[in-house]
């Protein structure tokens, strides 16, 4: 029996997702495979001593900004995601978004990504309602 490669299936769920999702506006689902918070950041450093090397830019003008727009993910409208849900029981990010995570609200599960459905998400969201946001000290 021949087995198709874990990759083409996550190709094929995103693509059913895509479109049966096509007309929603209102909310941004993130899924990382293959993702690395870690050498996302490390990238950008990169990136950004290369552009200092090559005279590009000064070192005092190193900044959040200037770090955010060389992350992988500066691609997306809304790259700091709200509510972070974790699922399977696992108490901890798991090198997910490292950057970007600095001010979302956590939600942790103990159902597996799989399992985790419509009643899981309406009790995040319920989760995330209840919480009062403050970004530096900020009442939101």
């Amino acid at each position: 029996m021949q087995t198709r490669p874990s990759y083409l299936a996550v190709d094929q769920l995103i693509n059913e997702v895509e479109e049966v999702t096509k007309n929603n506006t209102r909310l941004q689902l993130i899924v990382a495979v293959g993702y690395s918070g870690k050498y996302d950041v490390l990238q950008a450093c990169r990136g950004i001593a290369q552009r200092v090397k090559d005279g590009e830019i000064d070192v005092e003008e190193i900044d959040e900004i200037l770090i955010e727009q060389e992350l992988e993910t500066n691609v997306t409208e809304f790259p700091y995601p709200d509510l972070l849900i974790r699922t399977s029981g696992e108490l901890r990010v798991s090198n997910f978004l490292l950057w970007q995570l600095a001010y979302t609200e956590l939600f942790f599960a103990q159902e597996l990504w799989p399992d985790f459905g419509r009643n899981g998400f309406v009790e995040a969201l319920l989760s995330f309602q209840q919480r009062q946001r403050r970004f530096s000290g900020r009442k939101s």
